[in-house]
C-alpha cells in the first residue's frame, strides 16, 4: 500500500515574542514580529506527499555534504525565531536581521549547516519579492546605506570567502556562487555593512549595539529560490568559518564564540536562537571532530530499550574527511550509515513484535498500532565521545503517516545513508549548544514551547534564562573564552500546548532542504 501525507486547509499561525531580562531591574522587550498571521498551505488541500519524496529532498543535501566534506565576548545577542518545520505552513525556521544605515529588516532562514549570511539584492535577477510567509520582501540595496562598502577582490575577506563558496573575481568585487543539488542556486559579490544587535552587554543592560559585518549580496536566484511561497531574503548561515556571522562578532569581542538554539517541535513552530550558550543543569557535552566543516561528532554507539546494538564503532567513523555524525538542524529526518541502519530497525522491529502489525511501504519499515506510541515502543540511545548520550522518544525516531481501519501507521523515520545525519525529527524539543571556543556540542531535552500569544509586559528576574517552568542561564561566553558576565532573560510559558504530530516534524523535508545553501557544491 502506498504511504502518503495529506493537507488540510489554511491556518492562523500564532507567532511568538520574546523578552529577555537581565540581572538588575533592567528589561527589554523584544516582540520582533506580528502576534498573529495567517499563513497559506504551501501544498494544494488536496496533494499528497510520498515519503519517498521527501527522502529524496533530503538525499539531494547529502550528496552536498559529502561533497563539501573534502572541502572573548560581549554580550548575549538574541534573535526572534518564527516558522515551523511544517511545510504546509512554512517549512523553515527563520528570523530577522537589521542591516545598513538607515537600518532595514530582512527576514532570513536559519542555517547551522552553512557558514554566509547572504540576502537579496537590488537589480536581482530571480529573487522573489513577495511571500506566502507574509513577511516583507524587501531588498537590500548597497547605495542607501550610508555605511554599505563592496569588497574588493584583494580583501582579505575575499579569501575567507573562497573558502565557503566558488568565489571569484567580477569587475574587481568578490564573487561567490552557491549551487545546490537541486538545480538551484544564488550569486552575488560580498559587501560590508552595519548589523544592528538587540544585545544584553556585560554591565547587565540592554544595549542597542552594532558591528560591520560582511555578507553575501546576492543579484542572482535560480531553481526553486525563485518561489515566493516560503520565500525569505535570504540566509542566516551559523557555521564555523570565518566569514560567518558568529566569528565576525566574536573576533570583534561583541558576542560569544557560540550559540545555542531551541526549536519548539509542536505545530505552532518558533523557538529561542541566541549568540551565547544557554546554561542547562541536565546539559551533556560531546567534542566537535577537528578539521571538519560541519559540526560533526563522535557516535559510538546505540542502544535500544537499554541494550547496546551489535555494531562495529568503526561504523561511525570518519575516513578520509568523510563519515562521522553530522548535527544539521536543516534536515529534517535523521540518517543512519547503512551497516548501522538495519540493526537498529531490527531493534525496533523485534521490541515491538507483539504490539503491532509491520508492514513494508516503499521500501520504510512501518508500523500498524492501536494504542499509543509512547507505551509500545522502546526509548533510543545515541551514546557519544565524552560519555554524552541523546536520549530519543519514540516521536524522535518514528513518523505519523496516516490511518488504516482506525488504526495508526507510524515508520520509522531514519533513513539509510552514506552519512548519519541526525536533523529536526531528533534535535527538536531540546536545547542544542554550539560551542565554537570550546570545540563542543552540547544538548537536554527541553519542553521548547512558550508563550503564543505574548502581551509583552514588563517583569524582573533574579537570576536565570526561563524556559518553560524551569530557569537556566545564558552565558555571554564559551568555554574556551573569559567569563565576564551571566546575563538573563525569561520566555513566559502560558500553558501547555498540544503538541504536533510527527507527521508534521516529517513532511518538512520538501521545504527545509531546498532552502538549505552551503551544503553546496564545489
Amino acid at each position: 500500500m502506498s504511504v502518503s501525507f495529506h493537507a488540510g486547509n489554511p491556518v492562523t499561525l500564532t507567532l511568538t515574542c520574546a523578552v529577555v531580562f537581565v540581572l538588575s531591574q533592567t528589561a527589554v522587550v523584544l516582540c520582533e514580529f506580528p502576534s498573529i498571521l495567517t499563513l497559506e498551505r504551501a501544498f494544494p488541500a488536496n496533494h499528497r506527499t510520498e515519503l519517498s519524496q521527501l527522502r529524496n529532498r533530503d538525499s539531494l543535501r547529502h550528496g552536498r555534504i559529502l561533497q563539501s566534506s573534502s572541502s572573548s565576548s560581549g554580550g548575549v545577542v538574541d534573535f526572534p525565531v518564527d516558522g515551523t518545520y511544517d511545510p504546509y505552513r512554512v517549512g523553515l525556521y527563520y528570523t530577522k536581521v537589521q542591516l545598513g544605515s538607515p537600518p532595514k529588516d530582512y527576514y532570513v532562514q536559519i542555517d547551522t549547516g552553512s557558514d554566509v549570511l547572504w540576502v537579496s539584492c537590488t537589480s536581482c535577477t530571480g529573487c522573489p519579492t513577495s511571500s506566502g510567509l507574509q513577511i516583507p520582501m524587501d531588498l537590500y540595496d548597497p547605495s542607501s546605506s550610508s555605511t554599505s562598502s563592496s569588497i574588493s577582490c584583494s580583501d582579505r575577506w575575499c579569501s575567507k570567502g573562497a573558502q565557503t563558496s566558488d568565489s571569484g573575481c567580477s569587475n574587481s568585487l568578490c564573487s561567490y556562487r552557491f549551487q545546490y543539488g537541486d538545480g538551484s542556486g544564488t550569486a552575488g559579490h560580498y559587501v560590508s555593512d552595519v548589523m544592528h544587535l538587540d544585545t544584553i552587554g556585560i554591565d547587565s543592560k540592554s544595549l542597542s549595539s552594532s558591528a560591520n559585518v560582511v555578507f553575501g549580496c546576492s543579484t542572482s536566484q535560480i531553481g526553486d529560490l525563485t518561489k515566493s511561497d516560503t520565500a525569505v531574503n535570504g540566509i542566516f548561515g551559523f557555521g564555523q568559518n570565518g566569514l560567518s556571522v558568529i566569528s565576525q562578532l566574536s573576533s570583534q569581542g561583541i558576542a560569544a564564540d557560540a550559540f545555542s538554539h531551541c526549536l519548539i517541535g509542536s505545530d505552532r513552530g518558533g523557538g529561542i536562537l541566541v549568540i551565547g550558550q544557554i546554561i542547562e543543569p541536565n546539559m551533556v557535552y560531546t567534542p566537535l571532530v577537528q578539521s571538519q566543516p560541519h559540526y560533526n561528532i563522535n557516535l559510538q554507539s546505540i542502544s535500544v530499550n537499554g541494550q547496546t546494538l551489535s555494531i562495529d564503532p568503526s561504523t561511525f567513523a570518519i575516513s578520509d574527511n568523510q563519515g562521522g555524525t553530522i548535527i544539521d538542524s536543516g534536515t529534517t529526518l535523521a540518517y543512519l550509515v547503512q551497516d548501522a541502519f538495519k540493526p537498529f530497525v531490527d531493534a525496533i522491529t523485534q521490541s515491538v513484535s507483539q504490539s503491532v502489525q509491520p508492514l513494508l511501504s516503499n521500501k520504510n519499515q512501518c508500523y500498524i498500532i492501536t494504542s499509543s506510541v509512547s507505551e509500545i515502543f522502546p526509548p533510543v540511545s545515541l551514546n557519544f565521545a565524552g560519555g554524552a548520550s541523546m536520549h530519543l522518544r519514540p516521536q524522535d525516531y518514528l513518523v505519523q503517516q496516516n490511518s488504516v481501519g482506525g488504526a495508526e501507521v507510524w515508520c520509522i523515520g531514519f533513513q539509510s545513508s552514506e552519512i548519519t545525519i541526525l536533523g529536526d525529527l531528533v534535535l527538536k524539543d531540546k536545547i542544542i549548544v554550539y560551542d565554537l571556543g570550546g570545540q563542543r556540542i552540547g544538548w537536554s531535552d527541553y519542553d521548547c514551547k512558550f508563550s503564543s500569544l505574548f502581551d509583552c509586559s514588563l517583569h524582573t528576574i533574579a537570576n536565570g534564562y526561563y524556559l518553560g517552568s524551569s530557569s537556566v542561564n545564558v552565558s555571554s561566553n564559551s568555554s574556551g573564552g573569559r567569563s565576564e558576565v551571566i546575563n538573563a532573560g525569561q520566555l513566559r510559558d502560558r500553558g501547555e500546548q498540544p503538541r504536533g504530530t510527527s507527521e508534521e516534524i516529517y513532511r518538512s523535508a520538501k521545504k527545509v532542504v531546498r532552502k538549505k545553501p552551503d551544503l553546496h557544491e564545489r
